[in-house]
């Protein structure tokens, strides 16, 4: 089974990227934020596509000082995408959307942002601070989701709480008056 899943998941992503370490079916990434640390357990069998995508951000660096934009408490944590002066971030192409995989959009998961049409999502990415099931797929296209945390989960609390603003610049509801940063992503040995 776990050669079948390797070789699935190779064939999967040749089309997308590199596949970043294919024979950890379960890699586990190391977030440092300005607020503490998270670490997340991806789930490569159920969403390949985006754990890799993910995991390729992860390993050149880009989600390094980037910021977490928006927080909704009771909703959504959402980063990756920007850096503290809001600059946005070079984003690789688009990946196909694997939110019919199983995975539902409950409190400590990490699902892909998209846009409104359904294969929109790239870079940017959001934590689950509620059992959010008007997330999930349904009649139509949902959010997918990709991993848990398994550690840290009081971090993602405190940052869920967080004062917010209307950022003028950006034309934004929901900006975290002081800057809440993801100051190094890693991924971390098989054998963590």
């Amino acid at each position: 089974m776990l050669q079948f899943l390797i070789a699935s998941t190779l064939l999967i992503t040749s089309c997308f990227s590199h596949a970043v370490d294919p024979t950890n079916i379960y890699p586990k990434v190391k977030l440092v934020t300005s607020m503490g640390v998270i670490v997340i357990e991806l789930d490569r069998v159920k969403a390949p596509i985006t754990v890799n995508n993910f995991l390729e951000y992860v390993v050149k660096g880009e989600y390094n000082n980037t910021i977490f934009h928006r927080i909704i408490e009771g909703f959504i944590v959402q980063g990756g995408g920007y850096d503290a002066e809001f600059s946005a971030k070079k984003a690789a192409k688009n990946i196909i959307n694997e939110s019919g995989n199983g995975l539902q959009n409950e409190w400590g998961t990490i699902a892909m942002a998209k846009e409104n049409r359904p294969h929109t999502a790239n870079r940017q990415f959001f934590f689950n601070l509620a059992d959010n099931t008007t997330l999930n797929p349904g009649r139509s296209w949902g959010y997918a989701v990709f991993g848990t945390i398994v550690e840290g989960e009081e971090v993602l609390a405190t940052i869920a709480k967080v004062p917010t603003e209307y950022n003028e610049k950006m034309a934004w509801n929901d900006v975290p008056i002081k800057p809440v940063m993801l100051i190094q992503a890693t991924l971390l040995p098989a054998s963590y």
